[in-house]
């Protein structure tokens, strides 16, 4: 080989490493290579962090003792690990009961407004009928007005309701479950306009000439919806339900205006301070109250939700996915 040749030969080598270093570095769309990776992960990472990083402090701070808590060398590994923190916020929570209670209201309102979410949906989505622009532009603008706007008018409503029959046998309206429940079942439950919306942009997507062959077939409208529609709706069903329960769970504001009391455990958590005195009278020795004892309380009012976002996870993920809902 002359000199010539080996000059070629080593400029051609160095061309290749380059194109192999920015094939690596960029990829072949500069969407597959180790910059873009790299920054992909950097902003997950970061992201993930700010949304963790509370969640991490309440939990690592709730096994901590006093002489922990103000210690500041004792960030992340506390010396010693308080279960009594949780004991007190158990007996504070009237754990197990309040748990079970929160479960059967939130669930109860939850099955309602997925229910009558998906018969409404499915009428805007499939039928003709007169004011059905209007009456959709209508219930979207439920979702905009902010409930402190119709508190008023709410209250009003429900104090008339709880002197009509069956109510008045009922024990009312107002303070009872049902001045939640029966909103959901009527379709106006806790931001219920973005359920039916849900399923509406879901039924819209159902050929309508399978609908048309189920009727030539004998079916009617109800059996068409429930064994046609609605089973393959199920993407839309776990959405809206997942959504319901964290919403309904995780509402104080409305809950404590129209139902009242300790019905749900984010209610009781915000009475923490003087149950917790009732319980644990000032002046106890050992058993003041202190920022561990509070982050304790905060961690058992998640963990059902928590445990349920691990238990429906995939479920949730591929539910998105097939119905196209980017999240809220």
């Amino acid at each position: 080989m002359g000199l010539i040749d080996k000059i070629k030969h080593l400029f051609k080598d160095k061309e290749n490493r380059k194109v192999k270093i920015k094939k690596v570095l960029l990829g072949m769309n500069l969407t597959d290579g180790l910059l873009f990776k790299i920054a992909i992960y950097t902003l997950l990472i970061s992201f993930a962090y700010v949304y963790l990083y509370p969640l991490l402090f309440m939990l690592v701070n709730s096994f901590k003792t006093v002489d922990d808590l103000i210690d500041p060398g004792v960030k992340w590994i506390p010396t010693t690990i308080e279960m009594e923190n949780y004991n007190r916020a158990f007996k504070v929570l009237a754990l197990p009961q309040s748990i079970f209670g929160t479960l059967g209201y939130v669930l109860k309102v939850s099955i309602a407004a997925t229910v009558t979410s998906a018969l409404v949906g499915y009428g805007f989505a499939k039928f003709e009928f007169p004011l059905k622009k209007t009456l959709f532009v209508l219930m979207l603008a439920t979702f905009i007005l902010p409930p402190q706007i119709t508190m008023v008018s709410n209250m009003e409503i429900f104090n008339a309701l709880g002197k009509s029959f069956p109510f008045n046998l009922l024990g009312g309206f107002m303070s009872t479950q049902n001045a939640m429940l029966v909103p959901a079942i009527l379709g106006q439950g806790l931001n219920q306009s973005i359920f039916i919306l849900i399923f509406y942009q879901f039924f819209k997507t159902i050929p309508q000439v399978l609908m048309e062959s189920a009727e030539i077939d004998g079916a009617g409208q109800f059996k068409i919806f429930t064994k046609i529609a609605l089973p393959s709706a199920v993407p839309s069903i776990v959405i809206v339900f997942l959504f319901a329960v964290v919403w309904y769970w995780n509402e104080t504001f409305m809950t404590a205006l129209y139902v009242g009391g300790n019905v749900t455990m984010p209610l009781r958590l915000m009475q923490f301070v003087s149950s917790y005195e009732l319980l644990f009278p000032p002046g106890t020795l050992g058993a003041e109250l202190n920022e561990a004892i509070k982050l304790a309380g905060n961690m058992v009012s998640i963990f059902p939700l928590l445990i349920l976002y691990f238990i429906a996870q995939k479920q949730f993920t591929e539910s998105i996915d097939r119905t196209g809902i980017t999240g809220e």
